[in-house]
């Protein structure tokens, strides 16, 4: 149905509202089936580029999955980057970096964290709070490939602040030992 109206659209003119909702929802349609490259071929199709970005972006405020998401942040990155503003550019590449340590995370323990997709960060120290130092790990490692060269809002000094905060935590001991004399 999303093609044949695509189709339609080609022969007549359509306003231009009705046919970024199209691209829109034949976008998220297929996001959502999780054909990543019908959903490129699509975004490649349209030829006017603000009716592309305009698509790729209502797309993303759309919230969709996990995948989609990251897909839609990488598209928008790789193709807009020019044309968005600095905290739109920063928001767009937080969300870009916070899916990609969600899908370091084991897939049945995302759902407890993809509300904190578009804030790497405060997903680190959630993380750290819930004592998953090996998946801390990981996402460690992952900020530090992700975060060479881009400005996002926070920095690589930012992570290793956190971590030693919660560092001096762990070693923080409220009472003080007592040596037993004899």
């Amino acid at each position: 149905d999303y093609e044949l109206c695509e189709e339609w659209g080609h022969l007549y003119p359509v306003p231009r509202e009705d046919l970024i909702n199209l691209h829109r929802e034949h976008l998220l349609h297929l996001l959502e089936m999780g054909d990543m490259e019908k959903a490129l071929q699509l975004l490649q199709r349209i030829e006017d580029p603000g009716v592309c970005l305009a698509i790729s972006e209502q797309s993303l405020d759309q919230h969709p999955n996990l995948a989609a998401s990251h897909f839609l942040a990488d598209y928008l990155t790789a193709h807009f980057y020019a044309s968005l503003t600095t905290a739109r550019r920063n928001e767009i590449q937080a969300l870009y970096i916070g899916s990609k340590v969600l899908l370091t995370l084991p897939e049945l323990s995302r759902v407890n964290y993809i509300h904190l997709s578009s804030r790497p960060l405060l997903m680190l120290e959630q993380l750290l709070m819930n004592m998953k130092v090996d998946w801390v790990a990981v996402a460690v490692q992952t900020l530090h490939q992700l975060l060479s060269g881009r400005e996002i809002g926070f920095t690589v000094e930012d992570i290793d602040s956190l971590l030693s905060k919660y560092a001096e935590k762990a070693l923080n001991f409220p009472f003080t030992l007592k040596e037993k004399r004899s």
